[in-house]
């Protein structure tokens, strides 16, 4: 019992010293001969007229202490994450904290040693400055990051994405935009890479749906993967004390009142009307828009709901069930019949025989919802029954199959006319009475 007594007489001493930090009425003096572990003193105020205790200088030595644990923390979580893993990965968004983590892999030499590879998700939204930045920092540290963009689309090339997705397909639906443009390409460049370790920039300060995440965790990506947040306790406010401590290069949005940058059509300034700023290093205007608690990412996925009507506030990335890819076509097996080319479906519509044509894309959610019901349909359906994917020759499915947006269920009449089922009831059943009607016999 002595012992705890004295443990108990300890403690509850250095909480009377903490105490001594509380203003009231007498001046801080440092008094370096005193027994306190913490070494100061409420003093008389005459004493205090030759040592006065200076609070800007303890709070910016404060800082640079917390700032010293910070980074040796972070580099101990990367250590462990590129040393003792053979394909560690970052995802890069060139945003604040994914900067700061670029810095330290290269401090730590894994950017030229190849420990680390770089790998980015170009949307095809994103702001032109950002791409253009990625080429800088790329150029800076000496690196080339893996660049992968949605499936069936090269690197860059924005009009191959129109026309294979649609331009709008992020107004059209969001959470298919996001699966397409961001999910997809992002696991498929985790399993392009054989990532077994990947390194991200998230941390408990940019909200409530992160506030629990610590350095190390396991991803539901791959059944497991090995996740490395070294950031996860940094506030934004250590983030951009780092960048100006040792002069990081960032995105240059930050000078134009973004804390955060993500797709060019939602992502604003903060405020809105950009008085908050950081340039040469240093903010402009009230700081407190971007540092306070959660207010990192206000400036994200503005003027977007998920489909329940939430505010949107995940691209889906590191949400549950983001490691559902959609690698696979649709009716890989079974009674629905492939149509591989232009020329085959329409050889099936001047064939003057009936039949059904369903135009699908794989990514398609509803697409994929109406898989079973479809297999079930042609297994007992007295017409040819067929898929045919539209998404990569959107002007043919529009002008020849009636598709505006996937999926569309055509019959093919004997004449050769294409006719359009307009219900959004996708069962056996309906289809059956679909048939029935158009063609003027029973299915099965």
């Amino acid at each position: 019992m002595k012992t705890s007594s004295a443990a108990i007489a300890f403690v509850c001493g250095t909480a009377a010293a903490v105490t001594a930090f509380v203003p009231q009425h007498s001046a801080f003096v440092a008094k370096h001969a005193a027994p306190s572990p913490i070494g100061l003193f409420m003093a008389d105020d005459d004493d205090a007229e030759d040592k006065s205790f200076d609070q800007e200088a303890y709070i910016a030595e404060s800082k640079e202490m917390r700032m010293k644990y910070l980074e040796e923390q972070a580099m101990f979580a990367l250590k462990i994450s590129c040393e003792n893993f053979d394909n560690a990965v970052f995802p890069n968004a060139l945003i604040a904290g994914d900067v700061v983590i670029t810095h330290l892999l290269d401090r730590l030499g894994y950017l030229k040693d190849g420990k680390c590879t770089i790998m980015c998700v170009d949307t095809f939204h994103l702001f032109p400055e950002t791409m253009e930045f990625l080429r800088e920092i790329e150029e800076h540290y000496g690196f080339k990051a893996e660049v992968f963009c949605a499936e069936g689309v090269p690197v860059g090339d924005k009009d191959a994405y129109d026309a294979k997705y649609g331009a709008d397909l992020w107004k059209e639906d969001i959470e298919q935009y996001d699966k397409v443009c961001k999910v997809e390409p992002f696991q498929r460049g985790l399993k392009t890479l054989n990532t077994d370790c990947m390194i991200n920039g998230r941390t408990r300060w940019q909200g409530f749906e992160r506030a629990w995440i610590d350095q190390f965790e396991n991803a539901p990506i791959g059944g497991g993967l090995a996740k490395c947040n070294p950031l996860a306790y940094w506030t934004l406010e250590d983030t951009f004390d780092y960048i100006a401590k040792y002069n990081v290069p960032h995105h240059p949005l930050h000078a134009k009142g973004y804390p955060s940058i993500g797709d060019a059509k939602d992502t604003i300034p903060i405020p809105e009307d950009g008085s908050t700023k950081f340039v040469d290093f240093k903010f402009e205007g009230d700081p407190v828009p971007w540092l306070d608690y959660a207010s990192e990412r206000k400036g994200r996925f503005v003027g977007l709901q998920n489909k329940d009507g939430s505010t949107k506030t995940e691209c889906g990335i590191h949400v549950e069930g983001a490691e559902k890819t959609f690698d696979r076509d649709l009716w890989e097996d079974g009674p629905v019949k492939n149509l591989d080319s232009t020329d085959a479906a329409m050889e099936v519509i001047k064939g003057g025989k009936p039949a059904v044509v369903t135009v699908y894309a794989p990514w398609c959610q509803f697409s994929q919802k109406m898989e079973d019901e479809y297999a079930k349909f042609a297994e007992q359906a007295d017409v040819d029954v067929y898929k045919f994917r539209g998404d990569e020759v959107r002007d043919f499915v529009q002008s020849e199959l009636n598709t505006n947006s996937f999926p569309t269920v055509n019959v093919v009449k004997p004449d050769g006319s294409v006719v359009k089922y307009e219900s959004e009831v996708r069962t056996v059943e309906a289809f059956n009475a679909f048939v029935e009607e158009t063609l003027g016999v029973k299915s099965a």
